[in-house]
Formats: structure tokens, sequence, C-alpha cells
């Protein structure tokens, strides 16, 4: 047996080092893994990046395999990716009721499982070949102690209706505070909780909780149907994957007033904006009505970005919360948003706080750089002039 590569599966110059043929090396957990340069070992491929907790895999013909960690792309030295290989790809990760669907569709999602975490795989064609770009997603949901979010987001594990919308980019960890908190519940409460995904991404195990999990084109066509039928199944909990457009959130609205917790997420990055994108869903005549409804039934948002942790290469949640009270529903139907923002900077009552308010508090127990907050800051300038009394450059003075 050859002696083990003495470097970890990735290098400074963020590659991963393959020996020649039948090279051996250790990953994190001690096992040896035989990687030849005439052909991939796929179960060992996948082995491997998910034990370097990789988030993303990218896979096309002609490059060699890249994967994405701590939210920066990282290149192989694996062989570039052949037409035969990427076919072994194909057959490895594209369930057998989806194959026929292959060369009909141009863009597909769906899930793998595998032993040690679960795919979410997007297919897709670049210049006529196909390629994949595959989330990797853990099998044990994390705890929300875990997440580093604040503890007053255990508030909507607790409240019996309304919509609870969780915001932010793509990566930036929505699904995972999602899957926390539905398995809070899970753990917690006698309920059934019903999830409508595209694909299925956790996979939950009943609990104190019975819990139902559909697939859109598999279990329901589509978003708005799932939600419709879901009413019909005995809901206490409802999870809509996301709220993509006019019907779904029109949807959403309603499952929240027949008396169901929804929870559902959009793309953006902060409260305001949140509450502005579902109005936008709706035609500018439809608004007042719709801000009527959704001032009834919005309970709150998790508005979350990653940062870089201080003097680490890991990642971590930070949030911007906002709690629907009386006051601040006021202002939602006078559409006075800009009122919401300034209580929530100012009071930071009944469990609220803006990102610059999370971030700031970052920077003050040195979790994070002054350099890092502002780069993650929806509003850098407003956050510098709050960090002046506290650092001074990169060093903190108190």
């Amino acid at each position: 047996m050859n002696a083990p590569f003495e470097k970890s599966f990735f290098s400074q110059g963020n590659t991963v080092p393959i020996g020649p043929l039948n090279e051996e090396f250790v990953i994190p957990d001690g096992t040896l893994l035989p990687i030849t340069s005439e052909e991939i070992d796929l179960d060992s491929f996948f082995t491997m990046a998910v034990a370097q907790k990789v988030s993303d895999i990218h896979l096309r013909e002609g490059q060699s395999p890249t994967f994405r960690k701590n939210g920066k792309i990282i290149h192989t030295k694996l062989p570039p990716l052949n037409d035969k290989a990427m076919q072994r790809f194909a057959r490895w990760l594209i369930p057998d009721n989806l194959k026929s669907f292959v060369n009909k569709r141009h863009d597909m999602d769906f899930a793998r499982d595998f032993h040690l975490a679960r795919f979410r795989v997007n297919l897709l064609y670049e210049l006529g070949r196909l390629a994949f770009v595959i989330r990797v997603i853990p099998t044990v949901i994390p705890t929300l102690d875990s997440l580093g979010l604040p503890e007053t987001i255990l508030n909507y594990t607790t409240m019996e209706h309304g919509l609870v919308l969780i915001t932010g980019t793509t990566g930036s960890g929505k699904s995972t505070t999602l899957a926390a908190l539905l398995n809070h519940i899970n753990h917690h409460q006698a309920k059934h909780i019903i999830t409508i995904e595209d694909p299925v991404e956790f996979i939950y195990k009943s609990d104190c909780s019975m819990v139902t999990q559909r697939q859109l084109a598999i279990d329901t066509p589509s978003f708005p149907d799932g939600i419709r039928n879901a009413l019909r199944q005995d809901p206490d909990v409802l999870l809509i994957g996301e709220m993509r457009d006019r019907e779904t959130a029109m949807s959403a609205i309603k499952a929240a007033e027949t008396g169901v917790l929804v929870f559902s997420t959009l793309h953006t990055s902060d409260a305001i904006q949140t509450i502005n994108r579902v109005l936008d869903f709706f035609e500018p005549h439809e608004r007042d009505a719709i801000r009527v409804q959704l001032s009834n039934v919005l309970r709150g948002t998790i508005s979350q970005k990653l940062y870089h942790i201080n003097n680490d290469g890991a990642m971590s949640a930070v949030a911007e919360v906002l709690m629907i009270t009386s006051t601040i529903r006021d202002y939602l139907l006078k559409n006075q948003l800009d009122e919401i923002y300034a209580l929530m900077d100012e009071g930071r009552f009944e469990g609220m706080q803006t990102m610059n308010f999370a971030l700031y508090q970052l920077v003050k127990h040195q979790y994070i750089t002054p350099e890092e907050a502002l780069r993650v800051s929806n509003h850098p300038l407003a956050l510098k002039q709050r960090l002046k009394g506290v650092y001074h450059g990169s060093t903190i003075i108190g």
C-alpha cells in the first residue's frame, strides 16, 4: 500500500490534489480512498465532497469537477469530464422515474439520496452539452441553537396560524433555517406538518408531529395546487418551498387565513423589501386589499445572510428579524414601511433586530471583522457610522 497523500483534500491554491495512478489519501474521518487518473469512482468522489463539507458540486463536459466551499469556488485537479464520464454521472444521479424526461427537458430539478447526504440536483444544458449543479444537503437537520440565529425566532414555532417568510439570496441558508424551525415543531409539538417543495430537500422523521412531504411534478403539479389540496389534508403547519408568483402568494395568504401556520421563502435581502416583493406580485389596483390581508396574516420575517467567521474559513448566518406587532401592523396598513425599519432599528423590542444591529454585535464580540461586516451589510455607510465608536481600523477598542 502506498503512503497516504499528506495534504488535505483542498490545497492552498484552491485545488484538489490528486496523485498518480492508484494514489491514496486520507479524508477527514481517516478513510483511505483510492483515486485513479483514469476513472473517477463516483461513490468515492461524492463521499469526499460530503466529508469536506462542500456546499455545491459543478459537473460539466470539458471541465474538471468544481466545488463551492465557504462561498468560494474551488477547482479540482481531477481529469476534465468527457461525454462518457458525464453519462456515468447522469446514470448515477438521475432517478429511474425521471430518465425518460432527460431528452425532452433542458432544465430539471430533482433530489438524489446518498448514504452520507441528500443532493438537490439541477440538470441543465450548456451549449448543447449536459451539465449538473448539485447542492449538498446534510442528512442531519441542525438545531436552531446551532445556527447562531436570534433565540426570538423560536417564537415562530409556537404560533397557531399566520405567515412567516424566510428570505435571502441563493445559498444564504434559508432552507436550513426552515428545516430547523420545522424540526423543532416536529420534536416538541403534536402537529401535522405538510411540506410542498421543488424538490424535497431535508427529510424529516415524524416524532411528536406527523410530517407529510410532497414534491412538485411527482406528488402535486404546482405550488398553488399543492396548497389548495393541503388544506383538505388536516394541516397545522405548511411549508411552501418558494413563493414564486402571484398565484402562490395568494394561495399562501389564504392558507394562513384559514388557521394554518405557513412558512415560505423569498429572494429578498431585508424585511421591507420582503413586504414590497409580496405586494409586487399583484396588480396596482389589488395592492390595497392585499396589504390589508397581509397585515392580518403576516407574523414576521427572517432575512439572513452568510458571513465568514473571524479568523476562520467557515461561514455562519446573521439575520434581520421583524416581528409583526400591533404598531408594525398599523404602519403596514398605512404603507409607511420606512417607519417600520426605523422602529426596528431604534427600539429593538419584541425580539426584532436590523441586519446592521446584528452585524454590530458580531463585531463588538469579535466574531466578525469590521471589513466583513461592511461587506455583508445592506447599508454599509450607516453601519460604518455605528462602528466608529467600537473600532479603529480593524482593532476593537470598546
